[in-house]
């Protein structure tokens, strides 16, 4: 197992909590945490998915937990957090990563189910994960909400995910706010173009080699966890060398 230095923090047997944890920057994240001893809980909703990741990484040293959930519904959400009570009864560390987006459509083409779907997903699933998580969580713990460069940046033709992550920034900025006097630590994650499957559905013809590799973004949240408790990273911007696409 990894050994942290006196001056960091050492994340070994934290409790992390990932959603969308099966593909993307969420996978890479969890494969990061599993790297410094961290003992997981993987949520998504592609249940096979979710037992092939949990095989993987089961081979290592850690405890697993494994829980379908579907962000949307509070009720999918108790039963996780249940699960997570009953396996840990504690959360270290809450990764907000779950997130769709939607085909490149001017605001007079956007159909209001495709709005309501990003929105639901990307903001309020956010807000409901970490309402039902924060019971779980006490002084030095840390929320995580991973919400992509479009949270500080307007991207035409996608007008939902842009206001979703918008949204979700205001929503991580109040948070941190409202938390710190129980030391609870907020990081607003702002990655620029990763390669993850999501630019099958924003841009099919993307530049895929000019972007930052999903094991970049997680080697750096993991660094961002591992500052000593009395300070924090409250914003984290990656970008490719190459600058916006």
């Amino acid at each position: 197992m990894p050994k942290a230095s006196s001056s960091s923090q050492n994340l070994l047997r934290k409790i992390a909590l990932v959603t969308g944890a099966t593909q993307g920057i969420g996978l890479a994240i969890v494969r990061a945490l599993a790297d410094e001893g961290c003992n997981l809980v993987l949520s998504g909703r592609d249940q096979n998915r979710l037992r092939a990741l949990e095989a993987e990484l089961s081979k290592k040293k850690i405890r697993v937990l494994a829980v379908r959930c579907d962000v949307r519904d509070e009720r999918s959400i108790a039963e996780m957090l249940a699960a997570v009570r009953k396996k840990f009864r504690r959360l270290d560390i809450l990764v907000n990563n779950a997130g769709i987006a939607h085909a490149n459509l001017t605001v007079g083409k956007l159909s209001a189910k495709e709005w309501n779907d990003v929105v639901a997903t990307n903001l309020t699933g956010m807000f409901l994960v970490t309402k039902a998580s924060l019971p779980l969580m006490k002084r030095g713990s840390v929320i995580v909400n991973n919400l992509s460069i479009a949270a500080r940046r307007t991207f035409p033709g996608l007008a939902a995910y842009n206001a979703s992550k918008h949204g979700a920034l205001g929503f991580t900025n109040t948070l941190r706010e409202e938390l710190r006097e129980q030391g609870i630590r907020v990081i607003a994650l702002l990655p620029g173009a990763t390669d993850t499957a999501i630019w099958d559905v924003l841009w099919p013809e993307a530049p895929r080699k000019k972007m930052i590799s999903p094991a970049t973004v997680a080697q750096a949240l993991v660094s961002a966890l591992k500052i000593p408790e009395e300070s924090t990273i409250e914003e984290m911007s990656l970008m490719p060398t190459t600058g916006t696409l």
